[in-house]
């Protein structure tokens, strides 16, 4: 499903009918990242929480938990102990060394989705869900530990996707007529507001370490590549301009490095189980190198999933019906 969060009235639970004889897996509402669709076949997948270490050219990805269906986008805990991701409408707890996912209490927030992450002092979870008597998604705010949620975005369909350094302001996205944009409102629910306008997608926004500039994907030129501007959403600047269609940047802790998602030449939108490749970007210099290649796309790093060291990432992939056997296995890995 593209990130373009398209009607958004519908519901956003997954709702899985397996047939024995055939496999098949029927999907209605949700896809990865929460974002809705039209009600279709998909294929149905395996996915796969993995890390992987940024400091070397030959590292390979460690897998921490897999299972049958869609889970995705991973957050780092502050101490590096644990990742966070979503699953079926619930926000999940694991171990970063491996284990079993326990789910975190949300009170009376439901439907989660992908878009979630913690504040810079790790004290308290941005979580996009529903609730009865709202419309749509809204970013609700509960403790780390589990609690009761407390409501931030008073905009219908709202997207959580960063906090500010200082901890004062959250970044979201919110989807109207076609068109996608960033907004920022206050920790309070005050000062919420646009900061990007416009009939295209501007998606993915993400606080540099310094708190000096938004980074975010924009199609403003044609097709999806890397910006940055300004915390107001003042003095643009295109960051990639090559002909792949890239997204979800995430400036590493320590400022030297960037990531993103990059899509083949002629993907549109931000589709997920598409081969993809994860890139660094030296922020020093400007120069790219390819991490790893998988297939993912949405839902495998929609939210920042940097461990605090600066030198390790978290991703979801995810294995297709037709990868099970051995010999498409050899052909596809799982990375």
């Amino acid at each position: 499903m593209q990130r373009r969060k398209e009607s958004m009235t519908m519901t956003t639970w997954l709702r899985i009918v397996v047939t024995v004889a055939t496999c098949m897996v029927i999907v209605t509402g949700i896809r990865p990242s929460g974002k809705m669709a039209a009600a279709q076949s998909a294929p149905a997948v395996t996915s796969v929480l993995q890390t992987i270490a940024t400091d070397g050219p030959a590292a390979h990805p460690v897998s921490v938990y897999e299972a049958t269906g869609y889970f995705e986008a991973p957050n780092w805990t502050r101490d590096g102990k644990s990742l966070i991701f979503d699953q079926a409408g619930r926000i999940m707890e694991i171990p970063a060394a491996g284990g079993q996912p326990v789910a975190i209490n949300v009170g009376a927030a439901s439907r989660c989705n992908g878009s979630h992450g913690l504040s810079p002092d790790g004290k308290q979870l941005a979580i996009t869900c529903n609730m009865q008597g709202l419309k749509g998604a809204h970013v609700f705010l509960v403790p780390l530990g589990g609690g009761e949620p407390k409501l931030l975005t008073h905009t219908d369909g709202s997207y959580w996707h960063s906090w500010s350094p200082d901890g004062k302001t959250i970044l979201f996205v919110h989807p109207e007529n076609g068109s996608l944009n960033i907004f920022s409102v206050a920790v309070d629910g005050s000062d919420e507001h646009a900061i990007t306008t416009g009939s295209g997608a501007s998606d993915d926004p993400d606080f540099s370490p310094d708190g000096k500039y938004i980074y975010f994907c924009s199609d403003r030129t044609g097709t999806s590549q890397i910006w940055r501007m300004k915390p107001d959403g003042s003095s643009p600047e295109q960051i990639t301009s090559d002909e792949r269609v890239n997204w979800t940047p995430h400036v590493s802790p320590d400022g030297q490095q960037m990531v993103y998602i990059s899509y083949e030449k002629g993907t549109t939108g931000h589709p997920a189980n598409r081969p993809v490749v994860l890139r660094l970007m030296n922020m020093k210099d400007r120069s790219i190198r390819d991490l790893v290649s998988l297939t993912g796309g949405s839902g495998t790093m929609n939210v920042p999933s940097w461990a605090p060291d600066s030198k390790h990432l978290a991703f979801v992939g995810y294995r297709l019906v037709e990868q099970q056997s051995s010999d498409s296995l050899a052909k596809h890995p799982v990375q």
